[in-house]
């Protein structure tokens, strides 16, 4: 088997989760604050990407992160292009830890327009996914934010992910789509409603040879992406974890069964710079562990 076919079958068939580590240029400051690293230990981006690696180089190299738990993460392109033991990141993580890598291509999000943030163009996507190849990853995120109910705005939402879906896809990679539902949204249910019965039409338009991997916010109404789950268009239906705690998510997530994690803020709670490295290895295994379980459903 080649490759992405044994990547594929590992994002398909095993247990466990997707751990995000893609914070970028604008949520770096914010990761590393969480981490007991304050602005003040930095004095340019450069010095700041340096920081926010190590952290990340911390989580991957710890005996608690491995593929056994772990089936992918998610990376930032500055992370792609830095190396973790001598390895560029990707290969650090299906060489040594069996974990699938995926790349973060969006370039963030545009303003508020008919409720929904789309996602700013990006001009360099053919040298990104060029990149991701040349690097052995499997797939690519892409994120865009529904903040109100407005059947439109999350129309044209849609049709942005699915056609930059489509160029993914023809590189060879599977995208995973980040339709995110705001968690502070009044009209949640409502717009979540809606999101699930767009997505519907789209999956069925897709070609037998393009495969897709969706990441959604924990809904609602418990169920409500089964029908995702089962679609033969589909390799995995993953949520984020979108501001809640990591207890709460890991609640909402377990009431929906097929769907597994994509957390990023709450993988890493609890983590400080300031732990010594058993301490760390320890919060961050139960943090795993509990996750895992969520995810296990």
């Amino acid at each position: 088997m080649s490759i992405h076919s044994d990547m594929l079958n590992k994002v398909r068939t095993q247990g466990g989760f997707i751990a995000a580590l893609d914070q970028s240029g604008g949520s770096t400051p914010t990761a590393l604050k969480a981490y007991g690293v304050g602005e003040d230990a930095y004095s340019d981006d450069e010095s700041m990407y340096k920081l926010v690696h190590a952290m990340r180089t911390r989580i991957v190299t710890s005996n608690a992160f491995n593929g056994k738990r772990i089936i992918g993460a998610i990376l930032f392109e500055n992370t792609l292009d830095r190396e973790i033991e001598g390895l560029r990141s990707s290969e650090f993580l299906w060489q040594k830890k069996n974990v699938v890598p995926f790349l973060k291509v969006d370039k963030g999000l545009a303003d508020i327009v008919d409720g929904v943030q789309i996602m700013k163009p990006i001009p360099n996507l053919a040298e990104l996914l060029d990149k991701a190849n040349a690097c052995d990853t499997f797939g690519t995120k892409m994120r865009s934010v529904i903040k109100s109910v407005d059947a439109r705005g999350i129309a044209r939402l849609i049709d942005q992910q699915f056609e930059i879906a489509r160029e993914i896809c023809a590189a060879g990679l599977v995208p995973i789509i980040e339709p995110e539902v705001d968690i502070h949204a009044v009209d949640k249910r409502d717009a979540e409603s809606i999101l699930a019965e767009e997505l519907l039409p789209r999956l069925d338009a897709l070609n037998d040879d393009q495969t897709v991997m969706l990441k959604l916010t924990l809904p609602e109404e418990p169920g409500l992406y089964d029908r995702h789950v089962a679609h033969a268009r589909v390799a995995r239906v993953v949520a984020l974890s979108g501001g809640y705690s990591r207890e709460e998510a890991n609640r909402r997530l377990a009431e929906n069964h097929g769907v597994i994690a994509s957390f990023s803020r709450a993988l890493s709670e609890g983590l400080s710079a300031q732990l010594s490295d058993e301490e760390f290895d320890q919060t961050l295994d139960a943090s795993i562990e509990a996750i895992y379980q969520a995810s296990y459903t």
